[in-house]
């Protein structure tokens, strides 16, 4: 990848709204694995949740359960909501070492969407993440526009299902057409409602 602009971290956390989209990018088997399969330039995607007086939060899912879901106030696998400064320092330090880098949000979001924000995060979380077998299934089934069906979702399938149902992602692709490197710019993502996602900007400590 080219060189990246930069961020400081509590520059991205001062300045986070909800839809902005964090991307991951990683250097473990698994994680080039993801990047191989999909043909994309990063392996993890989630997006910040930031309502109101609350610090902002991520709302993911991953295989992991080292950070505590603020929704259940329990740690579990799969879909969860977990304070952004904790899943940064999660996943850019010594356990996965991944990059970080954020694509702000520009538009708005009203407080109906944050409405049906809510309700697919109380529909969602805990759902599994799926076993990797079915997860390139359900990536290759997408290719062809069909639906996934089951109980799991994976990082760009949960983030496509909200920005859907929030109206800023067109409802025509399924979910599971998605994966972390469609949300990358290089891919020229097109959301609703006059809305777009700002340049990749590399997250750095300070």
């Amino acid at each position: 990848m080219s060189k990246q602009a930069t961020i400081p971290y509590d520059e991205a956390v001062d300045d986070a709204q909800t839809g902005d989209v964090w991307l991951f990018r990683g250097h473990s088997a698994a994680d080039k694995a993801i990047r191989t399969f999909t043909n994309s330039p990063v392996n993890h995607v989630g997006m910040v949740v930031a309502i109101d007086d609350l610090p902002p939060l991520m709302w993911h899912t991953e295989m992991g359960q080292s950070n505590e879901d603020v929704w259940t106030a329990s740690h579990h696998r799969g879909a969860q909501l977990n304070r952004l400064g904790d899943v940064y320092r999660a996943w850019t330090g010594p356990k996965y070492r991944q990059q970080a880098f954020v694509r702000q949000l520009r538009g708005e979001i009203s407080k109906e969407m944050e409405d049906e924000l809510l309700r697919v995060i109380e529909m969602y979380n805990g759902r599994p993440f799926p076993k990797v077998a079915r997860l390139a299934r359900w990536w290759v089934k997408g290719r062809f526009r069909k639906e996934a069906t089951g109980e799991g979702v994976y990082c760009a399938q949960l983030l496509a299902i909200t920005f859907r149902r929030m109206g800023l992602l067109d409802p025509k692709k399924p979910a599971n057409w998605y994966d972390p490197g469609k949300f990358w710019s290089g891919d020229h993502l097109e959301l609703e409602g006059g809305a777009t996602l700002g340049g990749e900007l590399h997250v750095i400590d300070d």
